[in-house]
């Protein structure tokens, strides 16, 4: 179909017995998404012998208006600034083999309390000044005991609940999270799932390397100089032009993390300025390799793709649902189309590898078109002349001729 897609626009595309009102019937029905997204996964694009991570990320959706379920102000990193709309946690399945994501899981990130629910701060008596340091009878707590926030409660009920789903299949090893998710608490969800985290820390993080003295009971060495790494930890140097890629990783220890973390850092210098950036990369495996570290995060940005398609082709940024129900199935349709297309275009790539979602589109909106002409007939052409007018009016608006199949 062509223009927005939302469920007028849905409708009017659709065959006999596709009404609108069909189509808010449909929008209006729970459906088990996660069940459909796996079952659909499991049958069509599942391989035996292909290894999967397990990736995780947010995508933003801007909304106007004021009743929509669950609209609230969210970070965008495209605009770089909060806006008002929906966010969207997306679990996914990344292929090392293929490269590529597929979507498994969409949830509605909603907060439950807003700002004028929040608990008020306790009234501080102006007349008693706070006295430094720590309160008179407080004990060190075992970070291992931290209990997790909302969120992080939140994001391990999801994950556990997928990884119940997919076991009797398939047995991931890591978990991939952006640098939203660079700390302890994302690090205690991936242990009680038997996971592995792999994610970033800030750049300004304070690491120290592990105490190597005689002092038992001291864990903290000397604290980390992003201008002068050492020597010894240099896995990896590479120039390409004027810049020079030095790659360095260590085990360290973080203040706010339980347990060590294996650090891998990117730096990147610029050989004719002289500046320099790095990169802070971990993972709670402490045995993962420095190239694996890099190309699992790099991985990640694939369910980037995801969100893109969905919002350009399948109406993740279109549609006017407002309700619960409705919008969590607005959702989840545009990103199970990710996958769909996936499943559509591996047939046509046999013949034609450049195929693009552009170029199915405009076939299948061809196809539309054309047997929309044909009805109107008294007599039906030729089966050689139908084929033809199929081919020609499928190339109208496709990058690539595309073949005409005989299964349409």
């Amino acid at each position: 179909m062509t223009g927005r897609v939302t469920m007028l626009g849905i409708s009017r595309w659709t065959s006999k017995g596709g009404s609108y009102r069909t189509v808010q019937r449909l929008f209006n029905t729970v459906i088990p998404w996660s069940l459909v997204f796996w079952s659909f996964f499991y049958q069509h694009l599942f391989q035996v012998d292909d290894t999967y991570l397990l990736v995780g990320d947010e995508s933003v959706v801007t909304k106007s208006g004021k009743e929509t379920y669950g609209l609230d102000r969210f970070f965008s990193s495209i605009q770089g600034k909060p806006v008002k709309g929906l966010s969207f946690l997306t679990l996914s399945l990344v292929s090392l083999r293929e490269q590529r994501s597929y979507p498994v899981c969409v949830e509605q990130v909603v907060r439950d309390q807003t700002k004028a629910e929040k608990k008020v701060a306790p009234q501080i008596n102006k007349g008693q000044p706070k006295k430094a340091g720590r309160p008179k009878g407080s004990k060190n707590q075992n970070k291992r005991d931290k209990p997790l926030s909302d969120e992080m409660h939140w994001l391990n009920q999801l994950i556990n609940k997928q990884l119940q789903m997919m076991k009797s299949v398939l047995t991931l090893s890591y978990l991939v999270l952006d640098g939203h998710y660079g700390h302890y608490g994302a690090v205690q969800v991936a242990q009680q799932n038997h996971l592995f985290l792999v994610s970033k820390l800030r750049a300004d993080s304070a690491l120290y390397f592990p105490y190597q003295g005689a002092e038992m009971r001291r864990k903290y060495g000397d604290k980390i100089n992003y201008d002068n790494l050492p020597a010894e930890y240099l896995k990896h140097t590479s120039t390409e032009k004027h810049i020079q890629t030095q790659i360095y990783q260590m085990p360290m220890r973080h203040k706010e993390f339980a347990d060590l973390l294996n650090v891998v850092i990117i730096l990147k210098t610029n050989l004719k300025s002289g500046a320099r950036a790095h990169v802070v990369l971990f993972s709670s495996d402490l045995k993962l390799a420095y190239d694996k570290v890099i190309a699992y995060y790099s991985l990640r940005f694939q369910i980037e793709f995801n969100f893109r398609d969905a919002k350009q082709y399948w109406g993740l940024e279109d549609f006017m649902n407002v309700t619960k129900t409705g919008v969590t199935n607005a959702a989840n349709v545009s990103l199970f189309m990710v996958n769909v297309v996936q499943v559509l275009l591996r047939e046509f790539q046999q013949t034609m590898p450049e195929m693009s979602v552009l170029d199915l589109k405009a076939h299948y909106r061809g196809h539309k078109y054309v047997t929309e002409t044909l009805k109107m007939l008294v007599e039906k052409p030729d089966d050689n002349l139908v084929a033809q007018i199929f081919q020609k009016v499928a190339g109208l608006g496709s990058i690539h001729t595309v073949p005409t199949l005989a299964s349409t």
